[in-house]
């Protein structure tokens, strides 16, 4: 056993005595996907246990994104400030970042003079060792300009035992926490099989996880199947965030656009989403189409 299972068994203990009991609960899950219903799409969520509370909707700045760039940073520093003020004044308070996107620096200058207590960041990062860790993460701070990160993911495992390969990003990012650099640590997943284990690792205290009932670039084409493992989350105690909600712009009608909408809201263990926000307008639609979404499955 790794030296980081150890110093986290009493924890993984107490998360599976929470799931049980959950999983023992004898209301139905239509009932309880009712209650977890949020009023707006500005209401206020807590990320599990984590200690971080976001609005519903999120903006994510990783569309495309690849080699530190992203249809977003593409908009260029003008056009993403636009898209981001506009969110942040219809109540945005998550943004979605990360090194492969190279939208650190832009979502800086976008929220210069907004106050760190505003919103939230989530930022994420490939390093696997302590060394590295460090150095990303001091790097990312001075890109955000910002003395914390609230949430920090390792992103995108692919792998089954990615806590062994990991070990040591894990180790730094324990001690950052503890350091108030940063308030809560997860992971990002590409794979049913990762994302089966950072159901059950009692250091994933968020996670971001592909989700929407198409299986569109999701960690597997089954929406139940991931759906199976949000619930585990959930129930866990772990902070979840929806993404691919709308495939990456693939589920482009009307109707799609709502099914999905539906389908992630009326699941009642997604604590909040990110969508990869391009316009205004996009920001105003979704936010229309979130609202309806939630008097919809209100009245049912």
């Amino acid at each position: 056993m790794i030296s980081l299972d150890r110093r986290h068994f009493l924890a993984g203990s107490a998360a599976a005595t929470i799931a049980a009991a959950a999983s023992q609960a004898p209301r139905a899950r239509a009932d309880f996907a009712r209650e977890r219903l949020p009023k707006s799409p500005t209401d206020k969520r807590a990320l599990g246990k984590s200690g971080v509370e976001v609005n519903l909707i999120g903006m994510g700045t990783g569309s495309v994104g690849i080699n530190q760039a992203s249809n977003q940073t593409r908009l260029g520093v003008k056009d993403f400030t636009r898209v981001v003020r506009h969110a942040l004044d219809r109540g945005v308070t998550l943004f979605d970042v990360a090194d492969q996107y190279g939208s650190h620096t832009y979502l800086r200058a976008a929220l210069k003079g907004v106050p760190r207590d505003k919103y939230v960041i989530q930022t994420k990062t490939h390093a696997t060792d302590l060394k590295n860790c460090r150095s990303h993460l001091e790097r990312y701070r001075m890109e955000l300009d910002v003395d914390y990160i609230d949430v920090v993911l390792l992103h995108c495992m692919t792998k089954t035992d990615w806590p062994a390969e990991y070990n040591g990003a894990m180790e730094y990012l324990d001690r950052a926490k503890s350091e108030k650099i940063i308030r809560a640590h997860g992971t990002s997943c590409h794979g049913i099989d990762p994302l089966n284990t950072s159901a059950k690792h009692p250091f994933v205290e968020v996670d971001l996880a592909r989700i929407n009932p198409e299986g569109l670039i999701m960690d597997d084409k089954k929406p139940d199947e991931v759906a199976s493992r949000l619930e585990e989350m959930h129930n866990a105690g772990k902070g979840v965030i929806g993404m691919k909600i709308l495939g990456e712009g693939r589920i482009n009608t009307p109707e799609r656009k709502d099914a999905s909408l539906r389908f992630v809201l009326g699941l009642g263990t997604v604590d909040a989403f990110i969508i990869g926000f391009e316009s205004p307008a996009q920001v105003d639609d979704l936010f229309k189409r979130t609202e309806d979404a939630i008097a919809f499955l209100g009245a049912r």
